[in-house]
């Protein structure tokens, strides 16, 4: 079976176009073009996902899971239609394609199982205790509730992952909230068919079409109208801190503010120390330019620096990152602005006082090669925008004088979503030292490995302090990433056949 791109808006069950119109930018193959959003396309699908609610958060678990896993088998079904055109509009390539995929349809079925455990609802019970006193305690019961319809933003850099089915539609809808996605503008026909199989999982699973919407962008008015619609209850981000700032502020100056859950990025610190530097040195340089480059250096878990002691052991694992990195092979970024923005932050990085270029390379177009720096921990701290991140395959070096200079270094980081430590059996004061600090920084800390690359899984986190996400209690991977789109509600003393299924 042929699947066709519809290239309209999705908007409860209807194909809806519109008068305005954007053209895609694909790496290869032929452009199409599609309707723009509007605030009334926008208003349309939170009303409808408003109403769905009132019967969607009434569905058992075990409908939601046959509901996310129908989506699952829908999304392979569409699969090699899928890697095509996700493969022409982004320049990845199809292996990464289809490993992404893979993760797309293993977080819906994740999702489903947790839904079959219930346990994500940590129910509590306090018995009445008529008989106490002075007071006597009313039955009270305790049970994490779905909020309300989500606004869901699609990530330029996970057409699928991070996407229109991504972890945050899965794990709202599996929360019991119907979803409004606003497809990114970098790849519409992969979210056009992704939302196709939505729609398909939603009829063969009975839910009400308002349960999910998608809505093309065109332009930055399409979120606003989103976030700032009464009836949406969270929403969920992930992308550059500029961008997920700006809607963050326009959650809070609602009249009624909700949370925003946005996933920022990062520069995510290694920190090398001298046991390890010393024992495998030149193993660590080649496996940080592996890291460094992975994807064209396009994901949020990118290692882009390095803290480490100066001196002949910290110099050699230099020269092997330089040498890996010189051999790289120029790789397509994902839009043009994530390859303009590149550019600019590595003349940002290059034109600042006390760095010097270690390795250099030249970009064409969309084309990204790996650039590597180095200074020192003083002129580090003395300059926070070295600190920035920039998105792509560019890595900082900062060499400190000392350990105690690293300790200084470290406290001196903003929020992280992953901090590493490579280490050795000799570095177990210096580890012991740094821990305090970094666990405090970041959402994840690592020893001895590379950040690229998140794990789906139950004890995942992957979030952390501001800036690297905008609610340090939450996570965008892993099965407590239901949590965000729920809410505890105390039943007192409710009669029997009132209260949730799940508290009887």
């Amino acid at each position: 079976m042929s699947y066709q791109l519809k290239q309209t808006h999705l908007i409860a069950g209807d194909w809806v176009g519109g008068s305005g119109s954007f053209q895609s930018s694909p790496s290869s193959g032929p452009n199409h073009s599609f309707p723009a959003g509007t605030d009334e396309l926008v208003d349309q699908a939170v009303q409808a996902a408003e109403e769905a609610f009132t019967s969607y958060c009434k569905t058992s678990r075990a409908e939601r899971a046959d509901f996310l896993r129908a989506i699952a088998e829908e999304i392979e079904t569409v699969g090699d239609a899928i890697t095509v055109i996700a493969g022409e509009e982004t320049g990845l390539p199809a292996a990464r394609l289809e490993g992404e995929r893979g993760r797309t349809c293993g977080q819906l079925k994740m999702f489903a199982e947790v839904l079959d455990k219930g346990d994500y609802l940590d129910c509590r019970y306090d018995d009445a205790l008529p008989e106490r006193t002075p007071l006597p305690r009313p039955d009270l019961r305790l049970m994490q509730m779905p909020v309300g319809p989500i606004a869901v933003f699609g990530a330029s850099n996970f057409p699928l992952a991070f996407s229109t089915a991504g972890g945050d539609t899965a794990s709202a809808l599996a929360a019991g909230c119907p979803v409004v996605v606003k497809a990114h503008q970098a790849h519409p026909g992969t979210s056009d068919l992704v939302a196709q199989a939505i729609a398909r999982s939603i009829d063969r699973t009975n839910m009400p079409n308002g349960v999910f919407s998608m809505i093309h962008g065109g332009s930055r008015a399409v979120g606003e109208a989103l976030v700032k619609h009464p009836l949406i209850s969270a929403v969920g981000f992930t992308g550059s801190l500029v961008g997920g700032r700006a809607l963050f502020d326009l959650c809070a100056q609602r009249p009624k503010p909700i949370p925003f859950f946005g996933e920022l990025g990062s520069v995510n610190p290694m920190f090398m120390l001298p046991g390890a530097v010393l024992e495998r040195g030149e193993e660590i340089g080649r496996g940080w330019a592996a890291s460094l480059t992975m994807g064209a250096g396009q994901f949020c878990t990118n290692p882009g620096i390095i803290f480490l002691i100066e001196g002949e052991a910290a110099d050699n694992l230099i020269n092997a990152a330089k040498d890996a990195l010189a051999d790289a092979i120029p790789q397509m970024m994902l839009t043009d602005g994530i390859a303009a923005a590149y550019q600019e932050g590595q003349k940002r990085i290059s034109s600042t006082t006390g760095v010097r270029s270690v390795l250099t390379s030249m970009c064409e177009q969309r084309q990204a090669t790996p650039y590597l720096y180095e200074t020192d921990g003083a002129t580090w701290l003395a300059d926070e925008s070295l600190g920035h991140e920039v998105f792509g395959p560019l890595g900082l070096i900062v060499k400190v004088s000392d350990f105690e200079q690293m300790l200084e270094v470290a406290k001196h980081l903003d929020g992280q979503l992953t901090c590493t430590l490579h280490t050795s059996d000799d570095d177990s004061d210096y580890g012991s030292a740094l821990m305090p600090i970094l666990t405090r920084k970041a959402g994840r800390v690592l020893a001895n490995a590379y950040p690229t690359g998140v794990e789906v899984c139950d004890a995942m986190v992957h979030g952390g302090p501001y800036p690297a996400s905008t609610n340090f209690g939450a996570t965008s991977v892993g099965s407590m990433a239901i949590r965000r789109f729920l809410r505890p509600v105390c039943f007192q003393d409710i009669p029997e056949n009132l209260l949730p299924d799940d508290l009887r």
